[in-house]
């Protein structure tokens, strides 16, 4: 499927000020501008299986599309929603367990990169490449 394979972070774009603006502390905020996050991707039918590895955390997230799940951010944050496929694009929607702050995601596969757009009045903007 499209968005099958190994992806690592090649740059962000307000992505302190997106995450100042979801309640992250500045510390851990910090923390986040350095992680080397990377992820595999691997879709069969409606289940995907997301593995992320940084250097503060190693997960793995099984989810299938417009199935309620809960989600742990690396920083602790306690997340609960949904992923969705519309069109090319995997549309997240979720909230925060704690104040109910949304976070909305998109993934595309744009130029054989994967780009995520979140959005919490800032537009955060991570591309991933192969």
């Amino acid at each position: 499927m499209a968005f099958d394979g190994t992806w690592k972070v090649d740059r962000n774009e307000n992505y302190d000020k997106f995450m100042e603006k979801m309640g992250i502390n500045i510390v851990k905020r910090k923390l986040a501008a350095h992680d080397n996050l990377k992820l595999i991707i691997t879709q069969e039918g409606n289940k995907f299986t997301v593995k992320e590895s940084s250097a503060f955390r190693n997960a793995e997230i099984v989810f299938e599309l417009g199935v309620t799940f809960n989600y742990s951010l690396a920083d602790g944050t306690e997340l609960t929603g949904t992923w969705s496929l519309e069109g090319n694009k995997l549309i997240g929607k979720f909230s925060r367990v704690d104040n109910g702050n949304a976070l909305n995601a998109v993934r595309e596969i744009i130029g054989g990169e994967l780009v995520q757009v979140s959005c919490k009045r800032i537009i955060a903007i991570s591309q991933r490449k192969q």
